[in-house]
């Protein structure tokens, strides 16, 4: 029974206070016995996507990088699983949003890269991220089998599918998602009900827990809503975080539910996958 901890912040004024920042909130997340910590997405820095300029390129980093030098040793030091989101330097004019696993020992066990890149007014990632490229992955961790996802990723089945078919236990959102002010009046309840309703069928529907890890805080106009929460295999949010503060969310995630849904619930079982031949396409005309 992992107890997760969903580490959900704001931004800080340089990369440097925002890592300092963050392991002190790994330290407090061990302490109250979170055992797999995953943080924000892009954690290190503001959400500099909000324009497009190409100095912001100069935020990135390799893997490994700062992000993993820093915090890595912490997953030893304490025992725990880290889940580090990081904006990766690949090459030149190569840019991933990106997400590292840490097991407890220390060691990192691999990189998840953003495979769905939005563009929206406020968030234009198609400007700063190549999609990724490494596929949809599973890690055994000292705590159990994880797949790692990143906040656009939220919306796709077929992401949470193909993740959870590769064995994970739980499904990693880091995200950073919020209202715009000219929208939030209107569509902002909407917003996040559609938000949190897929990600609840995600856990349905592959019979997992779900662990959605927000940011908090207005950036450049857009209120990121926070309210980081986990699901379990029915889909019932059994935590939740608050919408407008800082704060790490310790939840108890029984592994064993996994393996009870799905004798009960077997989609897995009864899919049919010799009717799914068109899923590959764009859109199937007629």
């Amino acid at each position: 029974m992992p107890p997760l901890a969903l580490i959900q912040s704001r931004a800080y004024a340089s990369p440097e206070e925002s890592t300092r920042r963050h392991a002190e909130l790994i330290r407090e997340a061990a302490e109250r016995g979170g055992q797999i910590l995953c943080l924000q997405e892009l954690f290190r820095t503001p959400y500099f996507c909000d324009r497009e300029d190409p100095a912001r390129f100069d935020l990135a980093e390799a893997i490994p990088g700062p992000s993993v030098d820093a915090l890595a040793p912490l997953a030893a030091e304490l025992g725990v699983v880290l889940i580090l989101p990081v904006f990766e330097r690949r090459a030149a004019g190569i840019y991933h949003n990106s997400a590292v696993v840490v097991d407890a020992d220390g060691a990192v066990l691999g990189t998840y890269r953003k495979m769905h890149i939005p563009e929206d007014p406020g968030f234009h990632e198609k400007f700063y991220f190549t999609p990724g490229d490494l596929g949809y992955r599973a890690w055994d961790t000292r705590y159990g089998r994880i797949g790692v996802l990143i906040c656009w990723d939220q919306w796709y089945p077929e992401a949470a599918r193909l993740t959870a078919l590769r064995g994970a236990e739980i499904l990693f959102y880091p995200t950073a998602i919020g209202w715009l002010p000219e929208e939030k009046a209107e569509l902002g309840r909407a917003q996040h009900t559609a938000w949190e309703t897929v990600q609840r069928g995600h856990a349905v529907a592959n019979g997992c827990f779900v662990a959605a890890v927000n940011r908090t805080g207005t950036e450049a106009g857009t209120e990121f809503w926070g309210q980081s929460f986990v699901a379990n295999p029915y889909g019932e949010v059994i935590a939740k975080a608050s919408e407008d503060r800082e704060e790490v969310l310790i939840v108890d995630a029984d592994l064993r539910q996994v393996e009870s849904f799905r004798r009960i619930w077997p989609f897995f079982r009864d899919r049919r996958t010799d009717s799914f031949g068109g899923i590959g396409e764009r859109f199937l005309d007629g």
